[in-house]
């Protein structure tokens, strides 16, 4: 009965997030639900464990958020970022819209780019490539979560922050289980794009095609309307931008930099991006120091979105505490970590609920591992095993709808609806990355 009290908890703050409700709101509802149901005193659990929770990953992680939301606004702000994504795609045009847009997300988010502003740079380019090419729309989010989420935030090397916290608990480097974490990762991204491709292909053949929104057929005539998707597409945002080879630099910067700290003076994983990310910043700084727009404006704008996207990790860390002092979860980690089979199986499994319950796979991490690292430590498991393989499991179920970036890509980004435009991405952020997770898991074993 706990346990189905743990998935009513889940399911209220999964319907309270699609119905538009503010997640820190929701979460503090969704915690004060399993207070009740399990007989705890709300406002001590509110006050203490929620707060425990949500403070905690703050205080971890905070910089992070805030160096990474900084680095990807002065990205944006100089033109880099949509020189990237303009020059890449317009490079492999229409023809491979879907492979443009996946290729271009994977190359700005391994360069340390956060993830909103890769999704609102490469959007606006993508929908162009999509509307000449006459793909539908509903694919674009699925192409830019396979790009930007589903192979490329978990992979050996990141800079993203779900590659960074397991280091922190098995003392190993952001390149933990390379090989095999590199195999997988190729696999997870080659998977993805032949669905992709399959899936819009089969749409095509069933009828679907370009849609434009209401507001924009109301604006434009067809005929006007079509000279004016040929003219964006052609022009690709021409406005004065840098080169596309010096917008890479600060990228490169970050992935080499965390690489050298990391491998060749061994310093701790989080410390060393801190390091990166402000190298990328300063480097990004000074060869674009023409372009640059709003230099204060960049640091207040990118520390007050980094204090809004840590605060909803937070709030759902918060939820995930809560849940991780009933029964019923108790009953949860007790089944997971004996599961028949390999070790790791039963960390995988453990990582990707958790954050499938978060909605968020930092959150996942952040409330899984302290539980489960010293049970699975005690098994003389491989520390860069487990580090992948956590990597990788906080990246599957997290795609829930209630997951941040999938709410903002869909709704606001995107502008269309998760009944449209949720289930291809669902397959590709959360089926795929999950079979890879369990490759992974193979491969580790059997090594």
């Amino acid at each position: 009965m706990e346990i189905v009290l743990l998935v009513v908890a889940l399911g209220l703050l999964t319907w309270m997030t699609l119905r538009g409700i503010n997640i820190i709101i929701g979460a503090i509802i969704a915690s004060s639900f399993v207070a009740v149901t399990g007989g705890l005193n709300v406002a001590k659990v509110l006050m203490e464990t929620y707060m425990k929770g949500f403070t905690g990953f703050f205080a971890s992680w905070f910089i992070l958020f805030l160096l990474g939301a900084i680095f990807g606004k002065v990205m944006a702000d100089t033109g880099a970022a949509d020189s990237i994504a303009n020059a890449l795609m317009k490079y492999l045009g229409k023809k491979w819209a879907i492979l443009a847009t996946v290729l271009t997300c994977a190359i700005m988010t391994y360069g340390g780019v956060s993830l909103f502003v890769v999704g609102f740079s490469v959007y606006p380019i993508a929908e162009s490539l999509f509307r000449e090419a006459n793909l539908p729309r509903r694919f674009i989010p699925a192409a830019i979560v396979l790009g930007s989420v589903s192979f490329t935030m978990t992979m050996p090397g990141s800079p993203e922050i779900q590659n960074l916290i397991p280091g922190t608990f098995f003392h190993t480097t952001p390149w933990a289980g390379g090989v095999i974490g590199i195999i997988v990762a190729a696999g997870i991204a080659v998977a993805g794009c032949t669905y992709l491709l399959h899936a819009v292909k089969k749409a095509v053949a069933r009828g679907e095609h370009f849609e434009e929104h209401s507001s924009e057929v109301n604006i434009l005539t067809n005929a006007h309307h079509e000279m004016a998707a040929a003219a964006e597409t052609v022009s690709f945002k021409k406005e004065k931008r840098p080169n596309f080879l010096v917008a890479l630099i600060p990228l490169l910067v970050v992935v080499i930099s965390l690489a050298v700290l990391t491998n060749g003076y061994h310093i701790e994983s989080s410390i060393a991006a801190i390091y990166s990310m402000v190298g990328g910043i300063i480097m990004a700084w000074l060869l674009m120091f023409p372009f640059i727009r709003q230099f204060w404006g960049s640091l207040a704008e990118g520390a007050s979105e980094s204090i809004t996207a840590i605060s909803n990790t937070c709030a759902v860390v918060g939820f995930g505490s809560v849940v991780a002092i009933t029964q019923g979860f108790h009953q949860v980690v007790y089944a997971v970590t004996h599961i028949p089979g390999p070790p790791l199986l039963g960390l995988g499994i453990g990582v990707t609920v958790i954050a499938g319950v978060t909605g968020s796979a930092s959150g996942g991490l952040g409330i899984a591992l302290p539980i489960l690292t010293p049970i699975y430590t005690k098994m003389g498991l491989n520390p860069g095993a487990m580090h992948r393989v956590s990597a990788l499991a906080s990246g599957g179920l997290d795609a829930m709808p209630h997951n941040g970036y999938v709410v903002t890509l869909i709704r606001s980004i995107a502008k269309d609806t998760h009944k449209r435009a949720y289930w291809p991405l669902a397959v590709v952020a959360g089926v795929i990355t999950t079979i890879g997770m369990l490759v992974a898991i193979i491969l580790f074993s059997i090594h």
